[in-house]
């Protein structure tokens, strides 16, 4: 597999990073502890390089249509400054990409402009996939991934840190920025004033920031961000910490939870799907038909949250039992730094998916007992 490097990495060098293949990316998985950087995002703030994602600009007059068209949400309906979470999905329902898209100021024609951002592995794929469906649509679709280099604060100290880069005047950008939003705001970077995006969105379930800047103000911006929050706790956080936050908050990963095998329905992302806009949109006929036989899946099994209730964790692939049956299989599992006990995601049989559900995880041949619980496992208190 093709070895590629963020414009971090030898950022991450220097802070002694152990690295790991990430959808044919070199990403720090740890500095030193999982553990310790997993708590500074809970307590305080963890700066993450997410630059293998993807940006793809997608311009035109027919832009917001095409969209729709594209993708399973209603992406027209977003106001200017929002950011809606989507899919990509097949004709039969698969899921090709979870995503999240960006609906930006009119470009200087006064057409339509929107940032769509696939996860790492699919970037390529997505950015082909969109290439492909606009055909008969006026619109522009520009992969940017290697231009554009994305750095996330996360935490409950993201925006105090955040302001300290940002000239008082603009403070309320920040401030006044919703969840789910993006504005450009002007960050001191290596003492020049740079306009860059600034999206309220994350992957930790902590309130958060990502910052889309061009490759080469990247590490002095990530140098400016370490100092800023230094006294704030904020540490530098790997992929591994990352995974264990996004798994207690019950956010979905691509090619765990989420994949062109399974569909929206049974990932308990159906509100996702927009079956109420009038326009057509690729899979909608077999969504409908997969939404209207009630069971999500062909498989008939739903995704759920188990809750352990020993000591010891479920792992990815590790079989679900019910009486020593087995009725399912996890997705993602681990002990909970935050929470203190095991936390597992699993596709169970529909008829298993109720909470308070009792059920085992098979760890090599021991079954350890779980429980149905609703997701997220952890929700931040405000």
């Amino acid at each position: 597999m093709t070895e590629n490097y963020t414009a971090l990495y030898e950022e991450h060098k220097k802070a002694g990073a152990s690295f790991t293949d990430f959808g044919g990316w070199q990403m720090p998985l740890k500095y030193s502890s999982e553990l310790a950087e997993h708590h500074a995002v809970r307590k305080s703030a963890g700066l993450f390089d997410l630059s293998h994602m993807g940006e793809v600009w997608v311009t035109g007059p027919d832009a917001a249509a095409f969209l729709d068209y594209a993708l399973v949400g209603k992406i027209s309906a977003m106001a200017v400054g929002k950011a809606k979470y989507s899919l990509i999905c097949n004709e039969d329902g698969g899921i090709i990409d979870d995503l999240i898209t960006y609906r930006r100021p009119a470009a200087a024609d006064g057409t339509d402009k929107f940032l769509v951002v696939p996860n790492a592995g699919n970037a390529k794929v997505v950015a082909a996939e969109l290439a492909e469906r606009a055909a008969g649509f006026d619109v522009t679709v520009d992969d940017v991934s290697a231009e554009i280099s994305l750095v996330a604060v996360q935490g409950p100290k993201a925006e105090a840190i955040l302001l300290r880069l940002v000239p008082a005047a603009q403070h309320e950008l920040v401030t006044g920025l919703k969840y789910y939003a993006a504005v450009e705001v002007p960050f001191t970077v290596g003492g020049a004033a740079k306009d860059l995006l600034l999206a309220r969105t994350g992957y930790t379930g902590e309130d958060g920031f990502e910052i889309y800047v061009p490759n080469d103000d990247a590490p002095p911006l990530w140098e400016a961000l370490l100092e800023a929050g230094a006294d704030h706790g904020i540490v530098p956080a790997g992929l591994a910490s990352r995974d264990s936050l996004r798994l207690e908050a019950g956010m979905p990963l691509y090619g765990n939870e989420l994949s062109r095998e399974g569909n929206p329905y049974a990932a308990g992302l159906g509100p996702v799907v927009s079956l109420a806009k009038e326009s057509d949109f690729v899979g909608r006929a077999a969504l409908e038909a997969l939404k209207a036989s009630g069971a999500g899946t062909s498989t008939g099994r739903g995704l759920v949250g188990l809750k352990g209730l020993g000591r010891r964790a479920g792992r990815g692939h590790y079989p679900v039992l019910k009486d020593g049956n087995v009725v399912g299989e996890v997705t993602s599992g681990q002990p909970s730094p935050t929470l203190g006990y095991p936390v597992a995601m699993a596709y169970v049989d529909v008829e298993f998916t109720e909470s308070g559900t009792a059920l085992d995880i098979d760890l090599r041949g021991k079954p350890e007992p779980f429980e149905v619980v609703a997701l997220p496992f952890y929700k931040r208190e405000n």
